[in-house]
């Protein structure tokens, strides 16, 4: 990996146990939930864009405490404990939205 994708504030931390292939395909699937949550999006189903992307943002927190910061790559953004803290809260909220808003047909 290109020295420039470091995290300054992961220095120190020990390397993922996980093989590198599995670090990606764990990235790629938070990438294509993103991507589907997108889609949802557009095409204006935003209670399961919310919910995608919550789901999204929880496995993201999996992501980011099992994966090293170069395969991260941007989305490590500080340390490992706050960016997993963050994509918790974010991701628990957004799921919590989606569920606990009434659908408008019933």
């Amino acid at each position: 990996m290109p020295p420039s994708l470091d995290n300054p504030h992961d220095i120190g931390n020990p390397p993922s146990r996980l093989p590198l292939r599995a670090q990606q395909v764990m990235v790629g699937l938070f990438v294509l939930g993103f991507v589907v949550a997108t889609l949802f999006s557009v095409t204006e189903h935003w209670r399961r864009a919310t919910f995608t992307l919550g789901a999204a943002m929880l496995w993201l927190t999996a992501c980011r405490l099992t994966c090293d910061s170069q395969v991260m790559g941007l989305l490590a953004v500080r340390s490992r404990r706050f960016d997993a803290a963050f994509t918790t809260a974010a991701g628990a909220a957004l799921v919590w939205l989606a569920v606990s808003v009434d659908s408008l047909g019933s």
